[in-house]
């Protein structure tokens, strides 16, 4: 079975020395010139998130997802897998823990967890936990997000997945309007001092891929499908289109919000990555958010990435900025081992 080489698996490489100094530094100033630009503009003009944005659709991204926008639905293995489409587990026959961190600086918000994900059979089981935090001045909200995921490869060509979610998320303090039924929290009845959790429920996601052929990936998948009806854990149906080799990935994505705003609202995402040198790969995404029915001009976001990859072990990180619209900023840092370069006994379907 192909796997792309942008997913580490097992096998050793050719050592490479590469231009890994030069690349960071140009990265580095792109992401600084979008980052200090649109920072000026907040001085200047500044204009608090909408909840979607501070929230982020209450999405996590890994480092190789974020550096692409999210367009990783269709080609998205390992721990991508768990967040954006679990039928993608299979994909790849690898066995990695990953350590995961995302900030949003303009709503304070920051989250810290981690992954493991065990493809190393036709069946596929992973399992993360991610813990975060959000404006600790205002609204003071905290969470616990918990996912379990399972896919089988019920052909080289066919893999179906299914996800369980747990979002436990509590607010302790007041937003824009006080202390209101708006913006203050849930209170329990009994103890009016007292605030109830904003969620505390279970959700599942679902997903198809198709390989049509070795490169080419076709996947359909819903998120949050018990329709909470919430914009906390909005339910989306999409899907996506990639064309995958070893060293070169390209995809867009497409999906629908029927919760997030008051009416169904779209967003579409593109991306591409390539491997240097058999060890760095690098990231360009674009997302487009017509935030439906709100007074709000569509959004328009830009992302970046980079890292490096070995058998053994990876570091990545990206970041994702608001060009037109609710000015924001997502930064994400990813590092993972490789259990499978341990000699793991890896079967394909």
């Amino acid at each position: 079975m192909a796997s792309p080489r942008l997913e580490p698996v097992l096998g050793p490489r050719k050592p490479h020395r590469g231009p890994l100094a030069p690349l960071a530094t140009l990265l580095f100033a792109i992401i600084s010139t979008l980052t200090g630009e649109t920072a000026a503009q907040e001085d200047s003009n500044p204009s608090p998130l909408p909840p979607q944005f501070a929230y982020n659709y209450g999405e996590t991204d890994t480092a190789r997802a974020g550096g692409m926008a999210g367009a990783l639905r269709a080609a998205g293995g390992a721990a991508s897998a768990i967040y954006l489409n679990p039928a993608n587990l299979g994909l790849t026959r690898v066995y990695h823990i990953d350590a995961l961190a995302q900030f949003t600086p303009e709503a304070g918000r920051h989250l810290y967890g981690g992954s493991i994900v065990d493809s190393t059979r036709r069946f596929s089981g992973a399992f993360s936990l991610v813990g975060g935090f959000q404006d600790s001045d205002g609204v003071d909200r905290s969470s616990i997000d918990v996912r379990a995921a399972l896919a089988f490869a019920i052909s080289d060509a066919f893999h179906v997945g299914l996800g369980g979610r747990y979002l436990s998320l509590q607010q302790e303090g007041l937003g824009v309007l006080g202390d209101s039924r708006v913006s203050g929290g849930l209170r329990e009845a009994d103890d009016p001092t007292q605030r109830e959790a904003l969620v505390n429920t279970f959700t599942f996601d679902a997903g198809v891929t198709v390989r049509a052929t070795d490169e080419l990936h076709i996947s359909v998948v819903g998120t949050n499908l018990t329709y909470p009806n919430n914009g906390l854990l909005p339910t989306t149906v999409g899907g996506g289109i990639a064309w995958a080799t070893e060293d070169f990935t390209i995809e867009a994505d497409g999906l629908a919000d029927l919760t997030s705003w008051s009416e169904v609202s779209p967003r579409a995402m593109a991306g591409g990555e390539y491997l240097i040198a058999s060890r760095f790969p690098v990231r360009l995404g674009y997302r487009f958010d017509l935030m439906a029915a709100s007074d709000l001009d569509p959004s328009h976001q830009l992302s970046a990435g980079f890292g490096y990859l070995d058998p053994r072990f990876g570091v990545q990180a990206a970041v994702r900025r608001t060009l037109v619209g609710p000015s924001a900023t997502l930064i994400m840092i990813q590092a993972g081992v490789y259990l499978e370069s341990l000699g793991l006994n890896v079967q394909d379907p």
